[in-house]
């Protein structure tokens, strides 16, 4: 079980405005997460990231995106302005218990990366029925799905 750590959110801010005065170093790339019927849907802003750059991968339940926008530059280009910087992004979710992570699967369109993640059957909601002597079930339960954790 993991503790919690009351400056966690303090150092992650002040890295965040430390990255972006000085240039350099991981971004984080605005997501959102819903869950849509019997899987979850991360759709992540990539703007101007060649998709090749892109590398998600999943060690035990931590899922971790990676991107890289670069700038196309050549021996003959002059600069007139510029204005959009190269920037590598990073993205970590701990996906709790309950995720198939063989099936989670990913596309890019338009900026945007979609990652779907889907839970797996065993946490799937499902009935139970209690038996009594008369053989009739009298009361059904279901259980229910754990959400996923940003970390």
């Amino acid at each position: 079980m993991a503790t919690y750590d009351p400056f966690r959110d303090l150092d992650r801010l002040a890295s965040t405005l430390l990255d972006a005065r000085r240039g350099g170093g991981p971004r984080r790339m605005p997501m959102d997460l819903y869950r849509d019927g019997d899987h979850y849907v991360l759709n992540a802003d990539l703007p101007g990231v060649d998709p090749g750059s892109v590398d998600i991968d999943v060690d035990g339940q931590l899922l971790t995106i990676r991107a890289e926008r670069t700038l196309a530059s050549g021996d003959d280009v002059k600069w007139i302005t510029r204005e959009r910087e190269t920037a590598s992004f990073v993205r970590q979710l701990n996906l709790g218990q309950g995720i198939d992570t063989e099936r989670i699967s990913a596309a890019y369109r338009n900026g945007v990366l979609s990652v779907t993640i889907p839970v797996s059957e065993k946490a799937k909601p499902r009935r139970i029925a209690v038996a009594t002597d008369d053989g009739n079930d009298l009361i059904q339960a279901h259980e229910s799905t754990p959400q996923p954790i940003e970390q």
